[in-house]
């Protein structure tokens, strides 16, 4: 019985004035380069810049962006739409002087994909579509994310979250990797290595690679007090980093420094320290070749094991494989 033809299918990528311009050029450039790849006889995407009533846009550095479609005149039939993000003044207007929302809620039944790059996850959370929902977002809007809809479930780390049939990506780039993710899913592991390779990307990083280094963050709204000691942990993640020795370090109970160190940093101690050491593995994993058993011991986990352990559970993947995809490379 001969193979059925691959859907064409429409990707709607919804920009507007003050918007990121990498967030709209980077996806709608892996989709145009997926063409070339998936089938030379029919193309796998019909790739659209969407605007709110079709007029140009201006991107926040500059770029004017034409050739746009309005919301209204896009076809019913649209399989993914991505909502791209903006500095803060423009994402307001879009949610409060546009007919975006609504738009996209009414989109919700007859669309396969909803996603988001960077603050457009912002949108999706005011259209209700994350509550309840493990989401992500840049980790520069964390916080303004927990103000808006407290009941999103937010994945700090992650570069991109999938709970379909929403979608949400960290930061610029990171759109980038979860249209790669799509492409695969789409089109095979095959077309999205050839795209990634097409436009020089080292593959697609997996959705659990951390944004940004774990002590960002934590440190940001630490007080100096614990600062200091984030900064002891990520420099030196080694050694004896129980929670008793942790309080005694700071001169609180271990209840008492428990409590503060949430609140503060909106992590426990324990994943802190994780997330430190994963960190340090990662850097190793990136830039030597050591036997596994070394970057565990130097990264301050107890044995290889317990490294596999941990990047399953915090990146799903396996050091080798990450050191597959990141680390140095031969001539």
């Amino acid at each position: 019985m001969p193979e059925s033809p691959r859907p064409l299918r429409t990707i709607a990528v919804l920009a507007f004035d003050g918007v990121q311009s990498l967030d709209v050029v980077g996806p709608m450039e892996v989709f145009a380069v997926a063409n070339r790849f998936a089938d030379p006889h029919r193309p796998a995407y019909e790739v659209l810049l969407a605007t709110p009533d079709g007029r140009p846009v201006r991107a926040n550095a500059g770029l004017q962006l034409g050739g746009g479609t309005a919301l209204s005149a896009l076809p019913p039939d649209v399989d993914t739409i991505v909502v791209t993000g903006g500095d803060e003044a423009s994402m307001r207007h879009a949610v409060l002087e546009t007919d975006l929302v609504p738009w996209l809620q009414d989109r919700t039944h007859t669309t396969r994909r909803i996603a988001s790059v960077c603050s457009g996850a912002l949108i999706l959370a005011a259209a209700g579509f994350l509550d309840g929902r493990r989401a992500t977002t840049h980790w520069n809007l964390l916080e303004t994310m927990r103000q808006l809809r407290p009941a999103v479930r937010l994945e700090p780390d992650a570069i991109y979250v999938a709970e379909p049939p929403f979608y949400t990506s960290a930061g610029v780039s990171a759109g980038i990797d979860l249209s790669l993710a799509f492409v695969e899913a789409d089109c095979g592991a095959a077309t999205a290595l050839q795209v990634a390779k097409e436009l020089v990307l080292f593959l697609r990083r997996p959705g659990g690679q951390s944004q940004f280094s774990a002590g960002l963050a934590a440190q940001a709204s630490a007080t100096p007090r614990l600062r200091d000691l984030l900064t002891a942990i990520m420099e030196n993640p080694t050694g004896n980093l129980s929670l008793p020795a942790l309080a005694g370090r700071v001169g609180m109970t271990e209840r008492t420094f428990t409590r503060t160190f949430r609140s503060q940093t909106g992590t426990t101690p324990a994943r802190f320290v994780e997330a430190a050491r994963i960190d340090r593995a990662k850097t190793l994993l990136e830039t030597s070749t050591w036997p596994l058993a070394r970057v565990a011991e130097r990264a301050g986990f107890g044995s290889p094991d317990a490294l596999h352990r941990s990047f399953l559970k915090r990146l799903g993947v396996t050091p080798g494989d990450y050191r597959e995809r990141f680390g140095p490379r031969g001539p």
